[in-house]
């Protein structure tokens, strides 16, 4: 930090922040660099090796410009930004960064979904892409994504590669990224207009499986502040919907002012939503993060509105998905942290089932593998609200999952049923299923050392409040079952699930976005009482555990930093 102040040339406004930050804030701002996560790049926007910042996002740019030069002969690469702070000039600092390195750079001509940014790689087929966003984070984050010359984010095995370029020393201070203005006038940064749009919104269109149904329910549609303004409305107007913009939230706001949190898993992002739901008697609310690729939705149920969460969105998809767009051949994808029903439909209807670690990018991977086989993409999701129907994009896609829930919930509507009718249908030919998520916020660096001991105690420690059946560890790749050890086939993850003896599982996982560890907890049972309740049971005696331990460890840090005062 020492360093950074001692820069004669920083920039002006990280210079004053800098100077005005507290110790403890310094040393949250400079105790690491920002590391890529299953989201990339990600962190908060400001001064410091922990931040997001001109200098990290240069020191990136130029390792990415040199992959691309490592793996393809005239490179070109796509970038696209969100309504995020900053935003803008992190894409105009990334596309001349790679222009300056002789990479032809297609620049967005305004905020645009991720989705639409991995179209549009394979589409220009472009070797790579950037988006700069931070997905539902608060709005004090920024990100930046990379993608692969399949539109696809960087899988670890290319991030390493990538990785490698990051260890060269580069003085991100004094180094020259070049001339945008002259860049774009050498063309080696163009402009994308309406056209790619066009070409994806046709893509879209055609994932429709009922085309002609009557269309007479209402929408309520938010795109949170975020990208999803342009391409959703236009979506929900040429399918011919009956549908409302919340207003308030179509302007593109950095500081995402109506919401507390713009994630559409949150039913508090549903405020404005169902206020002129209730106005106007629509019988379905949809919800769309600020980069448009998670999506979050409720449904009119007598005169209230009943929230669902991912894993009843994706069983309800693939339910209708394989009643009448049946595949042969065809092949779910889903996360190892995705509830089991979406599956258990899939196998009755004779589909593959291939589960990955959680990130889109590793269904991406596997969707590539199948154009070698006689296999077909038949449907990808996560538990956190993303979806993926047809795979002309490679990551998760709010834009197709607006349009086929639309028509999911129309189609129903003309059979008398609402959704809570078709999970009923789906719970009594399957089993009832109950999931549930548990975040537990721990921020900054003793919240990061509080989590890396909190997975090592499940690690190393049975528990003892259930059986557990099968224990998977992604990061020792091992699975224990009646003693045995055997080899996960899985990239390394700080991952660990436990199987207990009626099938219930929980699964323990730190965010690779945000201070958070998460706590996925899926249950059976007679009935959707039964299963609550199993969940319950589980998350209750979890969390006791995770209590305890948090104490623990909030005393034993705060023992060492006193000892370090006193020293």
């Amino acid at each position: 930090m020492n360093y950074w102040k001692d820069i004669i040339n920083l920039d002006s406004k990280l210079k004053k922040e800098l100077l005005s930050l507290s110790e403890e804030e310094l040393k949250e701002a400079f105790y690491q660099d920002l590391e890529f996560g299953t989201g990339g790049l990600r962190g908060i926007v400001g001064v410091g090796t922990n931040r997001l910042n001109i200098y990290t996002l240069k020191k990136t740019n130029i390792a990415y410009s040199k992959y691309l030069l490592s793996n393809f002969d005239n490179p070109s690469a796509v970038i696209a930004y969100d309504s995020r702070n900053m935003s803008l000039e992190f894409a105009i600092a990334s596309a001349t960064t790679l222009a300056n390195f002789g990479i032809k750079v297609y620049l967005f001509n305004k905020i645009t979904p991720t989705p639409v940014l991995s179209f549009a790689i394979r589409h220009l087929k472009a070797s790579g892409g950037i988006i700069i966003t931070a997905s539902h984070n608060p709005p004090e984050y920024n990100g930046y994504k990379v993608y692969d010359e399949e539109g696809c984010q960087l899988v670890p095995s290319k991030v390493d590669h990538l990785l490698e370029f990051m260890k060269e020393e580069v003085d991100v201070f004094n180094y020259d990224i070049g001339n945008y203005q002259e860049l774009i006038k050498e063309n080696m940064i163009v402009f994308l207009d309406e056209e790619v749009d066009d070409e994806y919104v046709k893509r879209v269109l055609d994932i429709s499986v009922n085309k002609d149904l009557k269309k007479d329910i209402k929408i309520v549609y938010t795109p949170l502040h975020g990208t999803g303004k342009y391409l959703g409305e236009r979506l929900l107007k040429e399918l011919g919907y009956d549908y409302f913009c919340v207003p308030e939230q179509m302007i593109p706001d950095p500081l995402f002012s109506t919401v507390k949190s713009p994630n559409p898993e949150s039913n508090l992002a549903f405020e404005y939503a169902v206020k002129y739901g209730q106005e106007f008697k629509s019988d379905l609310l949809i919800a769309t993060d600020p980069d448009a690729d998670r999506l979050g939705i409720a449904i009119r149920v007598n005169d209230s509105y009943h929230f669902l969460t991912g894993n009843e969105v994706g069983a309800i998809l693939i339910y209708y998905l394989c009643n009448y767009r049946p595949l042969e051949n065809g092949v779910l994808f889903n996360t190892i942290v995705t509830s089991d029903i979406g599956s258990k439909i899939a196998k009755s209807f004779n589909l593959d089932v291939v589960s990955t670690l959680t990130g889109f990018k590793f269904i991406g991977e596997a969707a590539k593998k199948l154009e070698a086989t006689n296999k077909k993409f038949f449907f990808g999701y996560e538990e956190s609200y993303g979806y993926v129907i047809s795979d002309f994009v490679r990551d998760k896609d709010a834009l197709q999952a607006l349009t086929l829930i639309s028509e999911v919930v129309q189609f129903y509507k003309n059979k008398n049923m609402n959704l809570l009718d078709v999970l009923e249908e789906i719970y009594n030919k399957f089993g009832y299923c109950s999931d549930d998520l548990v975040n537990i916020v721990l921020p900054g660096l003793s919240g990061n050392l509080v989590i890396k001991e909190i997975m090592n105690y499940f690690r190393d420690n049975d528990l003892d409040f259930t059986e557990v059946n099968v224990k998977e560890d992604y990061l020792l790749q091992q699975r224990i079952f009646n003693g045995q050890t055997e080899k996960i086939d899985l990239p390394k993850s700080n991952v660990i699930k436990f199987i207990l003896k009626d099938g219930s599982w929980f699964v323990l996982r730190p965010s690779g976005t945000e201070p958070k560890l998460k706590i996925y907890l899926c249950s059976y049972g007679k009935s959707r009482i039964d299963a609550n309740k199993n969940t319950e049971y589980i998350k209750k005696n979890l969390l006791d555990v995770i209590e305890r331990l948090k104490k623990w460890l909030e005393i034993f840090l705060l023992r060492i930093e006193i000892s370090i005062l006193i020293k």
